[in-house]
């Protein structure tokens, strides 16, 4: 069974900084890309960030680019994403997402709210 499974949200202060986490288990992890989407209240869920399986290929939406950094340790079945420069519209559930053999796979989500 897939599952993922994601933790590190918080209330953090304007300007602060913090560390979103996703585990996977249930698939050979390393094999696929892997992808942190957003949902703020009243809007739709967005993407944030995504990472290649093996090539390290790295995409940033471009509100985040600078502040935030995505990184996996395939020996861990484990991405991160560092959030820096927190920002109040920064405020929102973190998804992560993995597509394996064509399924679409979420966790339930991490709340990161971000205060002024």
């Amino acid at each position: 069974e897939v599952q993922l499974v994601e933790s590190g949200g918080g209330l953090v202060q304007a300007g602060g900084s913090l560390r979103l986490s996703c585990v996977f288990s249930g698939f050979r992890f390393d094999d696929y890309p892997i992808g942190w989407f957003r949902q703020a209240p009243g809007k739709e869920r967005e993407g944030v960030s995504c990472i290649s399986s093996s090539d390290g290929r790295i995409y940033y939406e471009d509100s985040v680019k600078g502040r935030f950094t995505i990184s996996r340790d395939n020996a861990k079945n484990t991405v991160y994403l560092q959030m820096n420069s927190l920002k109040r519209e920064d405020t929102a559930v973190y998804y992560c997402n993995a597509v394996v053999a064509l399924r679409d796979y979420w966790g339930k989500g991490t709340l990161v709210t971000v205060s002024s």
